[in-house]
């Protein structure tokens, strides 16, 4: 089997037509490394290599599915970095890059001919949505959870999947808010295919996807070619580009840079319960004068 840093995938002792792809990082509670991009992707290639897999269950390991990118250091410190430029002017395009490279190793589960399924327990947010959205499909503990809560500040989706899967409409109710999701009331607005207590979360998404996989892989493939077709139509790349774009904007505008000051001067968890909690975000001239203040040594 393959040996990466962040994941590992095997076939299921039980049925090998059924890869599982574990992504691996349990003390921080699944969170997306600078690696773990492309090793999801090179796992997908190794699954799609092989010709006995038919299908991919991607989960977490320890106590949540993926609890989006691992950002609490950069938040915290003045580290220079594509998608945290700390000097003037921020060159946006080196950000795109950097930030499109993760979309399109993450949508190599949605581009996979070989069905993908996202086993989710506990947290499947931020980064970690996008994850498990760019997956064919979604089984839920019921108390899990789903949401982009950075919608609110310092991020947008770039995967840019909620429209796709939910509608306009309820696209942007998670958007404007911020909100998260239970599995249960993902399964009630099908954005998950099932939702089942905790304890059988296991045998709920192994019995799917031991039923898809006794489909010839030529089928599934074609099956799958043809929805995909559907929504490269609808523009889907041309709206993950915008995404993508987007995202560094929120990260280096006004009230982006304000969320980075916070975060630095009062730590990362601080700055996140202000995000979530529905007080007012800090904008244009105001976030002005906090990062003033924050950087002329004044208290947050």
């Amino acid at each position: 089997m393959p040996s990466y840093r962040t994941l590992q995938i095997e076939q299921d002792l039980g049925n090998p037509r059924v890869a599982r792809l574990l992504l691996n990082r349990p003390d921080r509670l699944n969170a997306i490394s600078e690696e773990m991009p492309s090793e999801i992707r090179a796992a997908v290639e190794w699954a799609n290599d092989n010709s006995d897999v038919h299908v991919i269950v991607v989960e977490g390991a320890g106590k949540g599915f993926c609890g989006g990118y691992d950002l609490a250091d950069y938040a915290e410190q003045k580290r220079d970095h594509p998608c945290q430029q700390e000097g003037h002017p921020w060159d946006p395009m080196l950000d795109y890059r950097h930030m499109k490279r993760f979309t399109e190793d993450f949508m190599s589960l949605w581009r996979s001919p070989k069905p993908t399924i996202a086993k989710v327990h506990g947290a499947a947010v931020a980064g970690g949505s996008d994850i498990a959205m760019c997956c064919d499909l979604l089984v839920m503990a019921d108390d899990a959870r789903i949401g982009y809560m950075p919608t609110r500040v310092w991020g947008c989706p770039t995967t840019a999947m909620w429209t796709f899967r939910l509608g306009p409409m309820r696209a942007k109710q998670m958007m404007f808010t911020g909100d998260v999701l239970s599995g249960r009331q993902a399964a009630e607005w099908g954005l998950a295919t099932a939702a089942v207590p905790l304890a059988e979360l296991e045998e709920k998404t192994i019995q799917l996807a031991g039923r898809i996989s006794g489909v010839p892989g030529s089928h599934l493939a074609m099956h799958k070619m043809v929805v995909n077709q559907v929504m490269q139509t609808m523009g889907i790349e041309q709206t993950q580009s915008l995404a993508t774009l987007f995202d560094g904007i929120t990260r280096h505008n006004p009230e982006g840079l304000w969320f980075r000051r916070y975060s630095q001067a009062a730590g990362f968890k601080a700055a996140v319960e202000w995000r979530d909690s529905g007080r007012p975000i800090p904008e244009g001239d105001e976030a002005r004068r906090l990062i003033s203040e924050i950087e002329n040594g004044e208290a947050p």
